[in-house]
């Protein structure tokens, strides 16, 4: 399930990231990789702030939308 559908609050497991090269590389970078736990912490508009390895990031729902959970 990507990661625009989960609950706030609720802590994933991130499964695979999808998308083209340069797109799946710059999520990486943000700290998005497979087995990493994520938590979505709010979402405004389709925009989402997300606590992943002891940061908060702010993606867009088309980035949210590339990572896949469990």
């Amino acid at each position: 399930m990507p990661l625009s559908m989960v609950k706030q609050g609720v802590p994933n497991r991130i499964h695979r990231i999808g998308g083209k090269e340069d797109t799946r590389r710059f999520i990486e970078n943000l700290g998005f990789v497979a087995g990493a736990e994520v938590t979505v912490v709010s979402v405004i508009d389709g925009n989402m702030i997300v606590n992943v390895k002891d940061s908060r990031v702010a993606i867009g729902r088309d980035m949210a939308n590339k990572i896949m959970v469990v």
